[in-house]
């Protein structure tokens, strides 16, 4: 099943970084978050992925199209026409197409634009700034068992803050906040039916709006709920509490 990862968006929340680069190519430990995410599904044995770029998508092309010398010991010898000798070229088992899908095209626009690459198959599909420990082959066995064009995985983000609880008295208890607080959201790791190009419009399209929406009232979405770990990189902040996690070793999507 292909993996197709939606990697177009401006990321003005996060703009310390994005201004340099797309989110996508931010980095978590010393690696890309996209990096993190191609190799989650890949230990998964999903190795075909298919990147919806769009602002600054030349950085994502140009990071694969030199992919080993990212990850590989390397000698330029000068002295002998400009040699390139690799030591140690580290290798993946990943098909990795990159496609424009324009500057300002919305989620569903992007995957329309894919539809060519996608031989009327399912497929995965996820956002290039999330990482979490779902497990896909049980998410894979329930999507089948619904029988539904798309299943999502549904996560519980939880509070920001802490809450409080006052008496009429004033009286003050302090609450530490929980994951279970919050509702559950769209957290991404979805897997499509190739019927979704039937609501699928144009580059208007915003796939969480106008597509998930429609697909509800179909009663042709399913919610596959994850109670483990998942967090998107939003913010700043989001990005140093994953940074936080790699440097403890304590990040739980890192399975390979």
């Amino acid at each position: 099943m292909k993996v197709v990862i939606l990697a177009g968006g401006i990321g003005t929340r996060i703009s310390e970084e994005s201004h340099l680069k797309p989110k996508p190519m931010i980095e978590i430990g010393d690696m890309p978050i996209i990096w993190h995410i191609l190799k989650y599904y890949s230990y998964f044995g999903h190795n075909d992925f298919i990147i919806c770029c769009g602002y600054k998508g030349y950085v994502i092309k140009e990071y694969f199209a030199n992919y080993f010398l990212h990850r590989s010991d390397v000698t330029f010898d000068f002295s002998q026409e400009n040699k390139m000798i690799v030591h140690s070229n580290v290798a993946e088992p990943w098909k990795v197409t990159l496609v424009d899908t324009g500057l300002n095209t919305m989620t569903g626009g992007r995957i329309k634009r894919i539809q060519r690459y996608l031989e009327n198959e399912p497929f995965m599909l996820t956002y290039g700034d999330g990482v979490a420990d779902v497990d896909l082959n049980s998410l894979v066995l329930y999507h089948k068992k619904n029988k539904k064009t798309v299943t999502l995985t549904a996560v519980q983000p939880g509070g920001r803050f802490g809450t409080i609880e006052a008496d009429n008295s004033g009286q003050v208890k302090f609450l530490e906040k929980r994951r279970e607080d919050g509702g559950w959201i769209n957290g991404g790791f979805m897997i499509v039916e190739p019927d979704i190009f039937k609501y699928l419009e144009n580059d208007s399209t915003i796939f969480e709006k106008h597509t998930l929406e429609a697909l509800s009232d179909k009663n042709e979405l399913a919610a596959f709920k994850h109670h483990n770990f998942w967090q998107c990189m939003d913010t700043l902040r989001d990005k140093n509490l994953l940074d936080d996690l790699i440097e403890k070793k304590k990040a739980p999507w890192m399975v390979w």
